[in-house]
């Protein structure tokens, strides 16, 4: 396997800017903040129990990055007198716990993460107008690309890379004639076109790793509440990637495979149902993304319909989670406009 060499982060200074911080950064770096020191200690386990050396030097990379980025945010929110968020620390993490999931596993979710932070960093870009932030988030999407880019080399080296269907080159350029072409339910349907197989190998992609820590968590999780919450989203998941293998397999394309296999039988908590919770809060609400996507370049009305079915079940599960982790105090506010009307009735 080729070096696996260190992803390196800017290391320029953060200058002091006399210029107002607008929600949309201070709401953006807020959210990469909580997200990565989630990931901090997420990777920080796994490092307890990886036997693979390059798969090692991989995490630790991912983990060098988190802390990068975690220590940029906080030196901005420093000189601008912005409460640094809790997020989450030593406490929700057992490092000493037994090990949960397999090497080949660390790489399939380090792709799955790496593609919602990239997702995340792309979207923020344009509204970072002041140049520091703007910088930083450029920073972090800069890296997060050659992260994606080391993962894939190494899931291919190993062999655990599942790559996209192939289909045929075509022969010549034609145009759509009929409305026939956006038939899904009825009458003649034509097959798949790329983007859309391009978008159910991605869907299943993700959801596949979701899946497997789903099965991880649902394990380990030590309320009953949050044990039902991870067991219900194994439910809809497992729904999910059903839905999008079938439509690969009508058109005898292959799809991915799970990776609960690549789940241990351990019952020992490494991390707290707070960070557990928030964790698939957080990735579920990234799918709402990734299934717009496919909508937004879907053309065929059967596909739609399932990607809005899948859009109602995240919605819903989301906002139960959020009531779980509000019941429990654990739900952290963001950045938040004033409330006029509570400051006229003082």
């Amino acid at each position: 396997m080729k070096t696996i060499k260190p992803i390196k982060t800017s290391s320029k200074s953060i200058e002091q800017i006399n210029e107002k911080m607008t929600s949309a950064e201070m709401g953006k770096l807020w959210a990469v903040y909580m997200g990565n020191t989630m990931f901090k200690c997420v990777l920080s386990y796994f490092l307890q129990h990886v036997d693979d050396g390059d798969i090692k030097i991989v995490v630790q990379n991912a983990l060098d990055l988190s802390k990068d980025f975690i220590k940029e945010i906080e030196k901005i929110f420093q000189q601008e007198d912005i409460p640094i968020p809790i997020g989450f620390t030593e406490e929700d993490v057992n490092l000493g716990a037994p090990r949960l999931f397999a090497d080949e596993f660390y790489l399939h979710y380090l792709k799955y993460v790496a593609k919602a932070g990239l997702s995340l960093y792309s979207t923020a870009i344009p509204l970072m107008l002041r140049t520091d932030v703007r910088e930083f988030i450029i920073e972090c999407n800069v890296a997060t690309t050659k992260l994606l880019n080391q993962l894939n080399e190494a899931l291919h080296q190993k062999g655990y890379l599942i790559k996209p269907p192939y289909i045929p080159k075509p022969k010549k350029v034609e145009f759509i004639k009929k409305q026939s072409y956006l038939n899904g339910f009825l009458g003649d349907v034509r097959p798949l076109h790329a983007l859309e197989i391009a978008h159910l190998h991605d869907n299943i992609e993700n959801n596949v790793t979701s899946k497997a820590i789903l099965v991880g968590f649902s394990q380990v999780a030590k309320l009953e509440q949050v044990k039902n919450f991870m067991l219900k989203g194994k439910e809809i998941t497992s729904k999910h990637v059903k839905d999008c293998t079938d439509f690969l397999s009508k058109e005898d394309l292959p799809a991915h495979h799970l990776l609960d296999d690549l789940v241990e039988t351990s019952t020992s908590a490494p991390f707290s149902d707070k960070l557990m919770m928030f964790h698939k809060i957080d990735m579920f609400s990234m799918k709402i993304r990734t299934y717009a996507n496919a909508i937004s370049l879907n053309g065929r009305r059967d596909l739609g319909g399932m990607y809005m079915k899948f859009l109602m079940d995240v919605g819903l599960y989301v906002e139960d989670g959020a009531n779980i982790i509000i019941q429990e105090g654990w739900m952290e506010k963001p950045p938040h406009a004033v409330d006029r009307d509570h400051l006229a009735s003082k």
